[in-house]
């Protein structure tokens, strides 16, 4: 078991790591290149983010300058910018910020997932615009929010994803838990598309598993569906939290997904709400500090590659 005690000294042995070239595999190990497939960004000057209450320590600009200084150390060598469920009338006006962002020689990002709403009838035109679009890889609606139970099973809405498929773009579900049974039914609707499913499947670190095993289980059985080892710790009991909190659900993740269809994402801004970008990242590497280096490498890195075709 691990100690609140014992995670300090483990965290604290890793940024040391980072510092001096090594990673707790040992000494003859170069430090783990990362690839955070879930990186936040906002400006509240440009971009109207209705989901942020009012008070928060959300309500205020999240920049890349900001990013790139609580990423210091880790060795994060590619980002990918992840919607961040903008006022629809935004969401042209949010692609071709991030489209910029990529371009640019002075940043980690290398891609981005935009918003997108594939039920409605606009899509198609909207989504085909990026189809020669090195930067857009994927699109992404947040479920999770006002969309009812089985929205996500509506003719209109399967039409969309299929469209994805046949431009060679994936879908990022992001989902109540609840619902990851409907999650399973898109899949199979839609075989064609890729689909990445964010946040562990937005199971709960604190409460009961049962169920969400279960679920999780049955879409891992999709092969067209991968995870994303991200967004848990904001789940997490705040100041008082241990690896040892987030383990039950990132261990089942791994085991029915296996290690080649796992990818880390490290939602920030949204993770400070209860630890800093360093801290997941340290705590998800004490999570799988004894499984062998390769898929640790897949998790951190290669699987980004590949499920978002990053050159």
């Amino acid at each position: 078991m691990t100690t609140r005690r014992q995670f300090v000294h483990q965290t604290a042995a890793l940024s040391a790591g980072a510092l001096l070239g090594a990673s707790l595999q040992g000494a003859g190990d170069a430090p783990l290149p990362i690839v955070d497939t879930h990186q936040h960004l906002w400006d509240l000057k440009k971009f109207k983010l209705p989901w942020i209450e009012k008070g928060s320590p959300l309500q205020r600009n999240y920049l890349m300058s900001d990013y790139l200084q609580e990423a210091r150390g880790l060795n994060i060598v590619k980002t990918l910018y992840m919607e961040v469920d903008v006022d629809p009338s935004q969401q042209q006006a949010e692609a071709e910020y991030v489209i910029e962002l990529c371009k640019r020689a002075d940043t980690p990002m290398v891609g981005a997932i935009i918003s997108g709403r594939p039920a409605e009838a606009r899509f198609a035109r909207y989504i085909r615009q990026f189809r020669d679009s090195a930067y857009i890889k994927g699109v992404r609606q947040v479920l999770h929010g006002t969309a009812p139970k089985g929205f996500c099973l509506k003719k209109e809405f399967l039409a969309g994803i299929r469209l994805l498929g046949e431009l060679g773009m994936s879908f990022d579900l992001c989902m109540r838990p609840t619902e990851l049974l409907d999650a399973a039914q898109l899949a199979d609707a839609c075989p064609d598309t890729q689909f990445i499913l964010d946040h562990c499947g937005n199971g709960p670190v604190q409460g009961e598993h049962t169920q969400w095993q279960r679920d999780m289980t049955a879409i891992a059985k999709r092969k067209n569906v991968v995870c994303k080892v991200s967004g848990i710790v904001a789940g997490a009991k705040p100041k008082t939290w241990i690896p040892e909190d987030l383990a039950p659900l990132l261990t089942h993740t791994l085991q029915v997904f296996g290690p080649d269809r796992v990818l880390f994402g490290g939602d920030w801004p949204v993770c400070t709400k209860t630890a800093t970008l360093r801290a997941w990242v340290e705590a998800l590497k004490v999570v799988v500090k004894d499984r062998p280096r390769d898929e640790q490498h897949k998790l951190f890195y290669d699987n980004a590659v590949r499920y978002y075709r990053l050159s």
